[in-house]
C-alpha cells in the first residue's frame, strides 16, 4: 500500500471524523474568528479609551492651570481693593484663594506627566508660594483705606514685587498652556487614530469571520449534500432491486448509513427472493389442493383468485370465472340476499362461515361448508376477502342417514320400553297370583313335610326375586321414557343411612358384614326420599354381596362445595379395569362365572344411576378399591360444611 501524502491524510481523517465533531469544527472556526475579533476590538478599545481618557486629562490639567491663575488674579484684585477701601469684603477672593490654591495644585501634581510641565509646575510652585505670602503682607499692613496706607513707601514697594511675581506667574502659565494645547492635539490624532483603527480592525475581522465561515460551512455542505446525494441514489437503486455498491468508506455516519443501506439491500433481495420462494410455494399448494375451492374476492365480491380445488369443486376455470360476482355459485332463490348479507358480516365481525346450498357450472347443486375472511393491509383497511368453499354433501348425507337412523333407534327403543311395560305388568298380575297362593300354602305349615316347606320357601324366594326384577325392569322403562315421577324435598341424609343400614340388616348379618356409618353431621340434600333409599339399598346390597365374608362395609358422608356425596366402600378387591365401562349397562352382570351363586338381574347399577340423574346427582366407580358414589345436590335452604 502506497504511503499517504499528509493531505489525503488530512482529507481521510476529516471524512472519517463523526458528523457532529464536523459541524462542531464548522462552527468552532467561525467562533474563533469571532472570538479573535472581539479580542482585537477589546484591545483596540482599550487603547482608545486610554488615549481618550489621556485628553480627557489634558484638559482637566488646562482647568487647574487657568484656576491657578484666576485665583491669584482674583486674590490680588480683592487685596488691592482691600488697601484702597480699607473693606474687609475685598479679601473674600484672598480667602477663597488661600483654601483652594493648595488642593489644586495638589491634583496638578498628581495628574501631570509631561516633563516640561513638571518643570514649569515647579517653578510655579515656588511662585504662588511667593505671590501668597506677599499677599499675606499686603493684606496685614496697617492703613488700609487711608492714603498713608497706599503710599506708603513699604506699601508700593510690596505692590511692584506681587505685581513682578503675577508677570511671572503669568507667564509660566502661558508656557504650560500652550505645551497643553500641543499635547491636546497630539492626543487627540492618536485617539482619532486609534478610533480608525478599531474600525478597520472590526471591517477586516468581521470580512475574515464571514469567510471562514462560508468556507468551513461550504468544506462541510458541500461533502455532506455530494455524500448525501449518493445516498439518495442508492435508494432508488434499491427501490428498482438493483444490487448496490459500497462507494462511500467514510467512518462517519453516512459513511456508516452508506454501508447500512448496502446490507439493507442484500438483506432485502434475500428476503425478496424468500417471499417470492414462499409465494411460489404457496400458489403452488394452493393450487395443489383439490379437496377446498380457494379462492380471493375484492371488495365488491368479484372473484380475483381461483385455485384447483375450486375448479373441481363449482366446475369453472379461472378464466371463465376470474372478474365475475361469486354470487354466481348461489342458487337464483338465495343469490340476491345472500352474498351481501355474508360480505357484510365478514367486514363487521372479520370471519363468517355458512352452509347451504351452492350451483356448480354444470348447473348441479352441492351442499358447502363456506368461509369468508376479510383480509386487511398493514394499516388495517380493508383489501378484500378469501374464501374457502368445501364439498360436504356426502357429510350431510351421511347426517341426514344418521338422523333417520337415530329416529328409528328411539323408536326402538320406546316400544322395547313399551314392550317391557307391557310385559312386566303382565308378569306381575299371573306372579302376584302364584305368591299369594304361596302365602296360603305356607299357612298351612303344620301339615306339610318338610320336603313341601322346602318347596313352599323355594316358590316365596324365586318368586319375590322375579317381583324385585319385574319391579326394577319398569323403573328402568320409565327413566329410559322420561316418564318416572320424583319429587326432590331437602332431606337429612344421616336418618336416610340409618334407616337404609335398618333394612339391610338381615342380609348383612346373613353374610356375617359390618355396615359402618361415617362423616359430616348437620348435611342437607335436594332428594326424592324413596330415590335415594333405593339406590343406597342397591349400592350396599352390592357390597354386601361382592365384597368379603365377616368384612366391613363404611358409608361415609362427604359435604363438598353445593353437592353432598354418600360414599359406600367395601374390602372387596373391585372391579377389573377391563370390565368399568360396562358397569352400568342393563342385564350386563360382570364376571358372572365368578359370582355365579350371587343373586342379580344386571339392573341395580344402571337403575340406580337413572334415578341418581333423575334428581340432579350422579353414580359413580372410583378404584382402587371397590367404592361406589352417590353424589346429590346440596339443598339451599341448608348450610354445607367446605369440604
Amino acid at each position: 500500500m502506497s504511503r499517504l501524502s499528509p493531505w489525503s491524510r488530512a482529507a481521510r481523517a476529516w471524512a472519517d471524523l463523526g458528523l457532529g465533531s464536523k459541524g462542531l469544527i464548522v462552527l468552532a472556526l467561525p467562533l474563533a474568528i469571532l472570538l479573535s475579533g472581539i479580542g482585537a476590538l477589546h484591545l483596540s478599545g482599550r487603547a482608545e479609551a486610554e488615549a481618550e481618557a489621556r485628553v480627557r486629562l489634558t484638559f482637566a490639567i488646562q482647568r487647574d492651570i487657568h484656576e491657578v491663575h484666576a485665583l491669584l488674579a482674583e486674590a490680588a484684585s480683592g487685596v488691592r481693593g482691600y488697601r484702597l477701601t480699607g473693606r474687609r469684603a475685598f479679601l473674600e477672593p484672598y480667602i477663597k484663594a488661600e483654601a483652594l490654591l493648595p488642593e489644586t495644585l495638589a491634583r496638578l501634581r498628581q495628574t501631570t506627566r509631561d516633563p516640561e510641565i513638571r518643570q514649569r509646575l515647579a517653578r510655579v510652585d515656588t511662585l504662588v508660594v511667593q505671590k501668597r505670602r506677599g499677599l499675606a503682607q499686603l493684606a496685614a499692613m496697617p492703613g488700609a483705606g487711608t492714603a498713608e496706607g497706599v503710599e506708603a513707601p513699604t506699601v508700593a514697594g510690596a505692590l511692584v514685587a506681587n505685581k513682578a511675581v503675577l508677570d511671572a506667574l503669568r507667564a509660566e502659565i502661558d508656557a504650560m498652556q500652550r505645551r497643553e494645547s500641543q499635547l491636546l492635539e497630539q492626543r487627540q490624532a492618536k485617539a482619532d487614530a486609534e478610533r480608525r483603527r478599531t474600525w478597520t480592525l472590526t471591517a477586516v475581522l468581521a470580512g475574515i469571520g464571514l469567510l471562514g465561515g462560508l468556507a468551513a460551512a461550504q468544506l462541510l455542505f458541500t461533502g455532506i449534500v455530494r455524500r448525501v446525494r449518493g445516498l439518495e441514489r442508492d435508494a432508488e437503486r434499491l427501490e428498482r432491486g438493483e444490487p448496490l455498491s459500497l462507494a462511500d468508506e467514510a467512518q462517519d455516519e453516512i459513511g456508516r448509513l452508506a454501508r447500512r443501506l448496502v446490507q439493507a439491500g442484500d438483506l432485502l433481495r434475500s428476503r425478496e427472493a424468500a417471499l417470492r420462494e414462499g409465494e411460489e410455494r404457496y400458489r403452488r399448494v394452493i393450487e395443489g389442493v383439490r379437496d377446498y375451492g380457494i379462492f380471493a374476492l375484492d371488495l365488491e365480491g368479484r372473484v380475483v383468485s381461483w385455485n384447483t380445488g375450486a375448479e373441481r369443486i363449482k366446475g369453472w376455470t379461472a378464466d371463465e370465472i376470474l372478474g365475475q360476482h361469486f354470487s354466481t355459485f348461489y342458487p337464483a332463490e338465495a343469490r340476491a340476499e345472500t352474498p351481501m348479507r355474508l360480505l357484510e358480516a365478514a367486514r363487521r365481525d372479520g370471519r363468517v362461515e355458512d352452509e347451504g346450498w351452492r350451483v356448480r357450472r354444470d348447473g348441479g347443486r352441492f351442499w358447502a361448508n363456506v368461509v369468508i375472511t376479510a383480509l386487511h393491509d398493514e394499516t388495517g383497511t380493508l383489501t378484500g376477502f378469501s374464501k374457502v368453499t368445501r364439498d360436504v354433501t356426502e357429510r350431510r348425507q351421511a347426517e341426514e342417514a344418521l338422523g333417520h337412523a337415530r329416529a328409528e333407534a328411539e323408536r326402538a327403543s320406546r316400544a322395547k320400553s313399551d314392550f317391557l311395560s307391557r310385559m312386566s305388568h303382565e308378569l306381575r298380575t299371573p306372579l302376584t297370583a302364584i305368591l299369594g297362593f304361596n302365602q296360603l300354602l305356607g299357612m298351612d305349615g303344620e301339615t306339610l313335610t318338610d320336603d313341601q316347606r322346602h318347596g313352599v320357601d323355594q316358590i316365596s324366594r324365586a318368586g319375590g326375586h322375579l317381583l324385585a326384577m319385574i319391579e326394577e325392569v319398569l323403573d328402568i322403562a320409565r327413566i329410559e321414557a322420561g316418564g318416572h315421577a320424583l319429587a326432590p324435598v331437602p332431606l337429612d341424609p344421616a336418618p336416610l343411612l340409618a334407616d337404609v343400614r335398618d333394612l339391610i340388616a338381615p342380609q348383612a348379618q346373613a353374610a356375617g358384614v359390618e355396615v359402618r356409618i361415617e362423616g359430616d353431621a348437620g348435611l342437607s340434600v335436594l332428594a326424592d326420599r324413596r330415590a335415594t333409599v333405593q339406590i343406597v339399598l342397591n349400592l350396599l346390597s352390592n357390597a354386601i354381596k361382592y365384597g368379603p365374608a365377616g368384612g366391613v362395609v363404611t358409608v361415609t358422608l362427604v359435604g363438598a362445595s353445593g353437592r353432598v356425596r354418600i360414599e359406600v366402600r367395601d374390602e372387596g378387591p373391585g372391579v377389573p379395569p377391563e370390565l368399568v365401562d360396562r358397569l352400568f349397562i342393563p342385564f350386563d352382570r360382570l364376571d358372572a362365572e365368578r359370582w355365579s351363586g350371587a343373586q342379580g338381574s344386571g339392573l341395580g347399577l344402571a337403575l340406580s344411576r337413572g334415578l341418581a340423574r333423575a334428581q340432579g346427582g350422579e353414580v359413580s366407580y372410583h378404584p382402587p378399591g371397590a367404592t361406589f358414589i352417590l353424589e346429590l345436590p346440596a339443598s339451599p335452604s341448608h348450610g354445607q360444611k367446605p369440604s
